[in-house]
């Protein structure tokens, strides 16, 4: 009596709306890519070109925020002296920055 009866509707055949649907989800996508994905994968191609870059005597921060000079190269690891006959032997990719000259000081 006070409830009216509800009744389907059909769905409009406009084929142009599902289109329109996609259409928010391309646009994220698209961010996402200019906003996440393009500046990690440049930041990807500039430490590896400094990895390859390294060469004996460069001074370097290795991932643990450890200080030292780079005295060997191999093929995957390097040999950072970080105190007087004091030598680590990391990865490459462990190498997060190059120094400039100077920077390091082992104390003796």
């Amino acid at each position: 009596m006070f409830i009216a009866n509800a009744y389907a509707q059909g769905a409009p055949a406009d084929g142009g709306s599902s289109l329109l649907s996609l259409l928010p989800l391309v646009l994220m996508f698209v961010v996402l890519y200019f906003i996440m994905i393009r500046p990690q994968m440049k930041r990807q191609k500039e430490h590896k070109a400094m990895i390859e870059a390294l060469a004996k005597g460069d001074e370097v921060v290795l991932g643990g925020g450890v200080l030292g000079r780079v005295t060997k190269l191999g093929e995957a690891y390097v040999h950072v002296e970080v105190a007087p006959n004091v030598e680590l032997q990391v990865q490459r990719p462990a190498v997060m920055q190059v120094l400039p000259k100077g920077t390091f000081v082992a104390t003796k």
